[in-house]
């Protein structure tokens, strides 16, 4: 398929699934076969063989099976936010009716479409994205790695704290020891 037929958009999703708790945003599957015709014998197997499984095992999602005459086999399925996808089972074993059938199960309803961008934000930086070396000297691109010189701690000359306690009088080191000798 060109990429000309698929619309472009960004990232989406189903906001608001459940509250606390997942909900299965397949709504209702349709089995549409034929009795008689070698097109619809995987989907007349699955239903013979899975289709219980499958209902135990998804009792959120309603299941039909419709019986047509001379037809090719199909599974319609709709999605709680009204979407509906078809898919022909024509030819296909029990095993793939049944993968299909997990796939549309686990999907969310949406229109697949090429993505514009892996990820969209509501306030986009200024500044850009962030990366580990934004805010370094670019000299750092021609360093081998690990320098020892860039994992030490940086010491200022004297910390505003160091000036506050000099400015009162109070020695820094030892100052509970004098406190505790003049009582």
């Amino acid at each position: 398929m060109s990429n000309r037929a698929i619309p472009n958009a960004f990232v989406k999703n189903v906001l608001q699934n459940g509250l606390g708790r997942y909900i299965c945003q397949l709504q209702r599957v349709t089995l549409n076969f034929c009795k008689a015709t070698p097109s619809s014998l995987g989907t007349r197997d699955f239903i013979e063989k899975y289709l219980v499984d499958f209902t135990r095992e998804n009792p959120g999602t309603v299941v039909y099976v419709k019986p047509i005459r001379n037809r090719a086999p199909f599974l319609v399925a709709e999605y709680l936010n009204g979407r509906q996808e078809r898919v022909s089972t024509k030819d296909m074993p029990a095993d793939e009716v049944c993968k299909w059938l997990e796939h549309l199960r686990t999907r969310s309803g949406a229109q697949i479409v090429n993505l514009r961008k892996e990820w969209l934000t509501n306030t986009p930086s200024i500044q850009g994205v962030w990366h580990p070396f934004l805010n370094k000297n670019p000299s750092l691109a021609g360093t081998s790695f690990p320098a020892p010189e860039l994992y030490g701690a940086k010491t200022e000359s004297k910390s505003a704290t160091d000036m506050v306690l000099e400015e009162a009088g109070v020695k820094k080191v030892g100052s509970v020891d004098s406190a505790s000798s003049k009582e």
